[in-house]
């Protein structure tokens, strides 16, 4: 899980990369304990197109 943007009070800015996957299927069929390469290939396999953006942030 991931608890959002957080850089250390002071730091400088911290970058963020954001990418979104649009699929072709409505779910993966990904076992609980599969590896993050699995994981990577199916969305890569079952992938229609994909956005990046970049953003950051600092306190």
């Amino acid at each position: 899980a991931w608890g959002g943007m957080c850089p250390p009070p002071g730091d400088k800015p911290h970058r963020y990369i954001f990418t979104v996957h649009a699929l072709g299927v409505d779910r993966l069929e990904i076992p609980d304990d599969a590896s993050a390469a699995l994981a990577g290939f199916m969305v890569n396999a079952n992938s229609l197109g994909k956005a990046t953006f970049t953003s950051t942030y600092g306190r």
